[in-house]
């Protein structure tokens, strides 16, 4: 028992002392990269209570293996972190689950149903059905046939009124109509198509990865994703803007046309938050 305590503690003090695991390393590049927990949640497509349960390895909340290890990849790509290491922390958070349970079934016993039954009802039916067909048959009274003539009916002819004088149009009065001309109407002048004033433009260029959020006045999010190093975005909406970087370095920024610099007051260490009003 002594041997199996010691062994135990070795566990222990090797997983400690290795840090975070699982779902700890996500939830601690999410906080490096000031990201909340409801926007993980949309992305996954899920309730933040599913998210916390990652972020604390309790896998059993969202149920089969296979959903636990798909949110787990995703949530990996969307903060940085390595697959493959989140991946192992897994298996070996996980080793009980990966044994197979073996299920006894019984053999299905297939009864014999004998034939005789069902003959006998088919016979009474089939007696019932004649028997009725007999006593029917035998009480039908014979019919008489008609006799006598029958008159045909008289056949009226309907005469034709002859058409009226004044119903008559000549060729000559047929001539002299001419097709009443309908003047067509004036079209209204195209009305011209003006630029909304308030809508502003914004490029962004990505020398590094950066996670970014933007959306615009009316509350449209415009951007929400990890730009990746040597990609062009190119956005427009209504001003102003809500900006979100989570590495200002890795951008350059243009607004309407013209650089802009984001101002040191907005950063907080990498990251920076800041209202671009296009002005």
């Amino acid at each position: 028992m002594s041997e199996e305590k010691d062994k135990a503690s070795e566990v222990m003090m090797d997983d400690e002392s290795q840090g975070p695991v699982g779902g700890e390393r996500l939830s601690e590049a999410r906080r490096e990269l000031q990201i909340p927990v409801i926007d993980i949640a949309k992305e996954l497509h899920i309730d933040e209570y599913k998210v916390r349960a990652l972020e604390n390895n309790d896998f059993g909340v969202l149920g089969a293996p296979v959903f636990a290890k798909g949110h787990l990849r995703k949530y990996a790509q969307l903060v940085k972190v390595d697959e493959a290491d989140v991946m192992a922390d897994y298996y070996r958070l996980n080793r009980s689950s990966d044994v197979q349970t073996v299920v006894f079934t019984r053999p299905t016993l297939y009864r014999t149903v004998s034939p005789l039954p069902w003959v006998g009802a088919i016979a009474v039916i089939v007696i019932a059905a004649t028997a009725y067909w007999w006593f029917t048959s035998r009480e039908t009274p014979p019919v008489r046939p008609v006799t006598g003539e029958i008159a045909p009916l008289p056949q009226e002819t309907d005469v034709a009124a002859p058409p009226l004088q004044d119903d008559v149009e000549t060729p000559d009065e047929a001539a002299t109509i001419e097709p009443e001309v309908v003047p067509e109407p004036e079209q209204d002048s195209l009305p011209i198509v003006t630029e909304d004033p308030l809508a502003m433009s914004l490029s962004i260029t990505y020398s590094g990865d950066c996670w970014t959020e933007i959306t615009d006045a009316s509350g449209r999010r415009l951007f929400f994703a990890l730009g990746k190093s040597g990609r062009t975005v190119d956005l427009t909406g209504a001003a102003p803007f809500n900006v979100l970087f989570g590495d200002a370095a890795n951008v350059s920024l243009v607004v309407n046309g013209s650089a802009f610099d984001i101002p040191t007051a907005n950063r907080r260490g990498r990251t920076a938050r800041l209202t671009i009003t296009g002005s």
